[in-house]
């Protein structure tokens, strides 16, 4: 007899919604301790970021990272169809699809709301805006910093968070992948946000409430994903660490 998923989806994501209530007080304690401009200055002088323009920063892990994100969401998209995963159900590869360009779409919806400038914007390293908190710059009543806006949070770093989508959708038929591909998608998601905070792109805080961004928009469509259940899946997942 087939039955569905459905109803057990806060048990079996229940990790992942703990992940994100957790995390969010840190986050919101690492606004709070002001540490993004002492980060920030590690790598900058009055004249700039001396890694700004770096080949393999923005050439390869800026530009050819993105450029691979595409190529990831195409394959997604031909996988609904032309099964590259046939062990998943079309209907989890459709919402595997359509979760990561859910997670790519929340963070420029944010930006387009903020008027945070880059630190490379700053005028204590060389330019123009002088720094507010990014939660004062939010919305129509958000203070303006004098800077170009729209660098909250990091766009670059959702190249990777995007894709969190997967570890969701692999969970039922392939448990351990499911957590081997969220450890490779944060450790990606942290490298880019390192990339850009050498250059002078975005804050640490930005990279971070990406990940937060995209993880939560994750969870929180995964209380809408209706799979029909494996034999055996209650006993294999009831099982899993």
């Amino acid at each position: 007899m087939r039955t569905s998923t459905h109803a057990n989806l806060g048990t079996s994501h229940r990790p992942f919604v703990l992940a994100a209530l957790l995390a969010l007080p840190l986050l919101l304690a690492w606004d709070a301790s002001g540490a993004d401009l002492p980060v920030t200055r590690l790598f900058a002088t009055p004249a700039g970021f001396a890694w700004r323009n770096n080949w393999w920063l923005t050439t390869v892990l800026h530009d050819g990272t993105r450029m691979l994100s595409w190529v990831l969401a195409l394959a997604l998209a031909l996988n609904v169809w032309w099964p590259l995963t046939p062990s998943l159900t079309r209907r989890e590869r459709g919402w595997w699809l359509m979760a990561t360009l859910a997670g790519a779409a929340v963070v420029p919806l944010v930006k387009q709301q903020s008027l945070t400038s880059c630190p490379w914007d700053l005028g204590e390293f060389g330019g123009l805006a002088h720094y507010v908190p990014h939660w004062l710059q939010l919305g129509p009543g958000g203070l303006s910093d004098g800077g170009g806006g729209r660098c909250f949070p990091s766009g670059h770093a959702t190249s990777a968070f995007a894709f969190f989508s997967g570890a969701f959708a692999l969970r039922r038929a392939h448990p351990v992948a499911a957590r081997v591909w969220l450890w490779i998608v944060i450790a990606a998601g942290l490298l880019l946000g390192a990339v850009q905070l050498v250059r002078g792109a975005h804050y640490a805080s930005h990279t971070l409430w990406s990940g937060w961004l995209c993880f939560s928009v994750n969870v929180v469509l995964a209380r809408w994903v209706v799979v029909p259940a494996a034999p055996g899946a209650a006993a294999i997942e009831a099982a899993a660490p």
